[in-house]
C-alpha cells in the first residue's frame, strides 16, 4: 500500500473518495449508459463514447475484486492493493492512490478519476507481467501544467490537460515495452492514448477516444 503515510489525513483535501456504483457488467452498453457521478466531491462527467469498445471484465478475478499496483518515479511512493470490488469503488483505497498521484511539485492532492484507474488495470492484466507501472506523471495542477507549458513550445502539453481533472496518467513499465503498452492501450479504444517514445511513456486518459 502507500508507502509514505505520515500526515496523510492532514494533506488529503475535504473531497475524500466516496463509493461509487457502476453498472456491473462495463461493457459497450453499460459505458454508454453511465451518467455523471461523484466520487471524492468531484463531478465526474458522462463517459459519452469514451469507452464504447472497452471491456472492463477483462481480468476480474473471480472474487470481482480489482487490483492497481504502480509506483510514483519523483516520490518514490507507491500503491498496491484492490481498489475496486464488484462495481463498488474503495474510498481508502483512492485516499492512497490520490497521494501517490499528487502534483510532486506542488503537493497538492486531487481526486483521480475511477476510469483512469481502471484503464491502466485493464491495460496492466493485458501486458501479462507482474511488474508495476511506473508513473511518470498523474494530477497536474494548473500551475505545474502552466510550467511545463513554458518549458518548451514542442513539449507537448496540452493548455486544457486531462492531467489537470485527475483524467490522465503518464506511465511506463521497466522491462517491457512501452510501444506495446501504447498498442494494448490502442485497442481497448478507451480514451485517448499518446505515445512518446523519446521519453519512453504512454499517457492515457478517460477522456474522447483519440491517439497521437
Amino acid at each position: 500500500m502507500l508507502n509514505k503515510e505520515n500526515g496523510l489525513s492532514d494533506i488529503i483535501q475535504t473531497n475524500e473518495a466516496s463509493v461509487m456504483s457502476e453498472d456491473k457488467s462495463l461493457d459497450r452498453r453499460s459505458f454508454l449508459g453511465i451518467g455523471a457521478a461523484t466520487l471524492g466531491g468531484v463531478l465526474i462527467p458522462a463517459l459519452g463514447n469514451a469507452a464504447s469498445a472497452a471491456n472492463f471484465k477483462t481480468g476480474i478475478t473471480d472474487s470481482g475484486s480489482r487490483r492497481a499496483s504502480f509506483r510514483n518515479a519523483h516520490t518514490g511512493e507507491s500503491f498496491s492493493g484492490v481498489y475496486r470490488v464488484g462495481n463498488k469503488y474503495l474510498p481508502d483505497a483512492f485516499k492512497q492512490i490520490n497521494m501517490v498521484l499528487r502534483d510532486f511539485r506542488t503537493d497538492q492532492v486531487y481526486p483521480m478519476d475511477p476510469r483512469v484507474i481502471d484503464i491502466i488495470y485493464t491495460v496492466h492484466r493485458m501486458t501479462g507481467q507482474n511488474t508495476p507501472f511506473e508513473i511518470i506523471s498523474g494530477y497536474r495542477s494548473p500551475k505545474t501544467n502552466a510550467m511545463l507549458r513554458n518549458v518548451s513550445s514542442s513539449s507537448g502539453v496540452a493548455k486544457k490537460s486531462l492531467h489537470m481533472e485527475g483524467r490522465a496518467i503518464d506511465l511506463r513499465m521497466e522491462g517491457y515495452s512501452t510501444k506495446r503498452i501504447r498498442d494494448i492501450a490502442t485497442s481497448l479504444g478507451a480514451g485517448g492514448v499518446g505515445y512518446y517514445s523519446k521519453s519512453n511513456f504512454v499517457h492515457m486518459d478517460s477522456g474522447d477516444v483519440r491517439t497521437w
